[in-house]
């Protein structure tokens, strides 16, 4: 059984037992036909994932891990904020007439910086000090520009990684101040596990645990059905991940770079409305 399912179903059991639910205020997200998107939540939620004993991603439904590697280096190779740059339409809604989302995600990681190394950006700093300072515990990304808040479509729902290194394995921590469970958790936990194995390949190491936390983690009303369609599933085995092991650079990774080798899933028929 899938070690992401088994944290998945039990966050999503966990909200909808114990949960609090938003209806009786007012909320920003509609649904398409204009009906406000409420939601039951939990705060706080920690989830840790062993990189070294499977990879993260569910069998309940299908993932589409290449999609989401797109969308990941979009972000941080590309450090693009145009989804025209996608061939996905994930971040259409948010864009403007341009393919612009304002000066979010991947604008942020593509902002110079001073050092007394020189001038970088957050991807190259975490790079070079992964390479030059392993035993720092300042190396992490931070999204959430307040200055640049009022210019962003959307504000950053994962907002913020660091990265700590033990020995010879890399772990990280993904900060996340709201979570969509349905739609985004399963994306986010495969993609961001992904990137902790492309920075370890890249800097001589070993991808170690991912720690995803939580503030806001929610279901959507509309949304309930499908979770508890997905709580009646057994589970597969995890697939296993293979990365190209030529690639040497960060920024030669593409989606290609990945595969999954036996990859068994659910599927599910419905899809899946999104709040905006």
């Amino acid at each position: 059984m899938s070690k992401a399912d088994q944290i998945f179903l039990a966050n999503c059991q966990e909200i909808l037992s114990r949960g609090t639910w938003d209806t009786h205020l007012p909320v920003r997200p509609r649904w398409e036909d204009g009906t406000p998107a409420h939601t039951v939540k939990c705060f706080g939620l920690v989830n840790r994932y062993d990189l070294r004993e499977e990879f993260p991603i569910q069998t309940i439904r299908r993932m589409y891990l290449k999609s989401a590697v797109e969308e990941l280096l979009w972000i941080w190779q590309k450090k693009s904020n145009n989804v025209r740059a996608l061939s996905t339409g994930i971040w259409d809604a948010w864009a403007d007439e341009t393919g612009s989302i304002g000066k979010a995600y991947g604008y942020q990681m593509g902002v110079k910086h001073r050092y007394p190394e020189g001038e970088m950006d957050q991807v190259d700093r975490v790079l070079y000090d992964l390479k030059h300072n392993p035993s720092s515990r300042r190396i992490l990304t931070n999204l959430y520009n307040h200055h640049d808040l009022s210019e962003m479509a959307l504000y950053p729902c994962a907002y913020s990684m660091t990265f700590n290194v033990t020995g010879n394995t890399l772990n990280a921590i993904l900060h996340q101040r709201s979570q969509d469970m349905l739609t985004a958790n399963g994306w986010n936990v495969m993609q961001y596990a992904v990137l902790v194995h492309m920075l370890a390949q890249v800097s001589g190491l070993e991808a170690g645990e991912l720690v995803h936390v939580i503030a806001d983690a929610h279901i959507y009303d509309r949304h309930v059905p499908l979770v508890e369609e997905l709580l009646g599933r057994t589970p597969y085995p995890a697939p296993r991940l293979r990365l190209d092991p030529a690639v040497t650079d960060f920024y030669a990774f593409t989606p290609d770079s990945v595969q999954l080798e036996n990859y068994r899933y659910h599927p599910l028929k419905e899809k899946i409305p999104v709040a905006i």
